[in-house]
C-alpha cells in the first residue's frame, strides 16, 4: 500500500511546478505520506483521478485529504496547488500556498512557496492592464529574496513583475542581477540580457520556454528556435476546420522551405495511432507533436481553448499573432521572416 502510494506522489509529480528549485522542494515533500489512513486513501483517489486527467475532482481530494490529515499535510497542499495551477484556477492556487507557508518551516521552502505564489500572480496578471497582479508578485517575490537572498528565478520574474508595473530602472537591476548569477547560457538569460537593454520589452508577451521531441524523435524547444521564426499550429484529426486548413498549413511550409521558419503542429489528439496514422496519409512532414487534449501541457502553456489556432512567433520570442481559426497569417510570417535576416550581422538579439 505504502509503495502504491509513493508511486502516486511521483505521478502527481508530473505536473509542472515553473522552477527546478520548486521541482527539488516537491520531492523533498513526496516521501511524507498523509498520517491519517482516511487521507492515505482519499489521496489514492485523488492521485488516481490525476493520473486520468480529471484536475476538478483531484484538487476537491486533494484538499479533502488535508482535512482528513488534520489540514497540515503539506504534500497534500502541495498537490493541490499542481492542479489548481494546471486548471488555471490563480485564486485556489494562491489559497494553497498560504497554507504551506504555515505548514513548511525551513526558510529555503518558504522562499520557495513565496516564489511560487509569485509566479501565480504573474501568470494571473496576463497581459492585461491591471496592476493589483503584478504588485501582488512583487510583494511575493521580495519576501522570497528576504529569505533567500539572490535566488535566480525569483530575481528574473520579480523584473517582470516590475516591467508590468513600469518601474522600468528597477526591473533593468533585477535582469543584471540575475544574468551576474545566471549561467551565460539558456533562452532566459538571452531573454534577461535583452530586457537588460529594453526592459520595456518584458511587458510583451513572450513564448513559453517549451521542450517537447517531436515525432520524428528530435527535440523541439523555444532554445533551439532562437533567431528563426516560429508558426505553431494546434489541431486534432477530429477537427473539420482543422482539417479544412490543412491545405493552406502545407502550401506555408513548402512556400517558405529554406527561410528562417519553422512550422510545428500540436495535434490534441488522445488517441496516437489516429494521429501517426492521419500525420502520414496526409504528408505533414514538418514538425508534428501530440499534446493528448486540452489539457496537454502545450494547450496549458499557450492557453488554447479552441482549435484550429496558431501562433506566429518573431525570432526573439515575442508571440506577434494569434488566430483562431484559418486566417491570413502569410503577411506576418513574411514581415518577422524579413526582421530576422535583416540587420546588419543577420542576428536578432535572441540570437546574438
Amino acid at each position: 500500500m505504502y509503495r502504491l502510494l509513493l508511486a502516486c506522489f511521483a505521478a502527481g509529480a508530473a505536473l509542472a511546478v515553473p522552477s527546478a528549485l520548486a521541482q527539488s522542494t516537491a520531492s523533498a515533500l513526496q516521501t511524507e505520506a498523509p498520517a491519517s489512513s482516511n487521507a492515505r486513501k482519499t489521496f489514492l483517489k485523488a492521485a488516481k483521478e490525476l493520473e486520468e486527467h480529471k484536475y476538478a475532482p483531484a484538487l476537491e481530494d486533494f484538499r479533502k485529504a488535508d482535512s482528513q490529515d488534520g489540514g497540515r499535510c503539506v504534500s497534500c497542499e502541495l498537490q493541490a496547488f499542481k492542479v489548481a495551477r494546471q486548471l488555471q484556477d490563480y485564486t485556489a492556487a494562491r489559497a494553497e500556498t498560504a497554507l504551506l507557508l504555515d505548514h513548511v518551516t525551513s526558510a529555503e521552502d518558504k522562499a520557495e512557496v513565496h516564489y511560487l505564489a509569485g509566479d501565480v500572480c504573474l501568470s494571473d496578471g496576463g497581459y492585461r492592464i491591471f496592476e493589483k497582479p503584478f504588485q501582488d508578485a512583487d510583494s511575493e517575490f521580495q519576501a522570497a529574496l528576504q529569505l533567500q537572498p539572490g535566488k535566480p528565478d525569483c530575481v528574473y520574474e520579480d523584473g517582470i513583475a516590475l516591467a508590468h508595473l513600469h518601474k522600468y530602472d528597477q526591473a533593468r537591476e533585477r535582469f543584471e542581477q540575475y544574468m551576474k548569477a545566471a549561467a551565460p547560457t539558456g533562452l532566459q538569460y538571452k531573454r534577461a540580457k535583452l530586457f537588460a537593454a529594453q526592459p520595456e520589452l518584458a511587458r510583451k508577451r513572450v513564448a513559453p520556454n517549451f521542450h517537447v521531441v517531436g515525432l520524428d524523435g528530435k527535440t523541439i524547444s523555444m532554445e533551439n528556435l532562437a533567431g528563426k521564426v516560429v508558426l505553431i499550429d494546434f489541431w486534432a484529426t477530429w477537427c473539420g476546420p482543422c482539417k479544412n486548413a490543412l491545405p493552406h498549413l502545407r502550401e506555408i511550409a513548402q512556400k517558405f522551405e529554406g527561410q528562417p521558419l519553422v512550422v510545428i503542429s500540436i495535434s490534441l489528439d488522445a488517441d496516437e495511432g489516429t494521429w501517426k496514422d492521419f500525420v502520414a496519409k496526409n504528408g505533414m512532414t514538418w514538425a508534428q507533436f501530440r499534446d493528448g487534449g486540452f489539457d496537454g501541457p502545450m494547450a496549458t502553456q499557450f492557453n488554447v481553448k479552441a482549435i484550429p489556432t496558431t501562433f506566429s512567433i518573431d525570432a526573439d520570442g515575442f508571440v506577434q499573432d494569434r488566430q483562431v481559426g484559418d486566417g491570413n497569417i502569410e503577411e506576418t510570417l513574411k514581415k518577422l521572416i524579413a526582421q530576422a535576416t535583416d540587420s546588419g550581422s543577420g542576428k536578432t538579439v535572441a540570437a546574438q
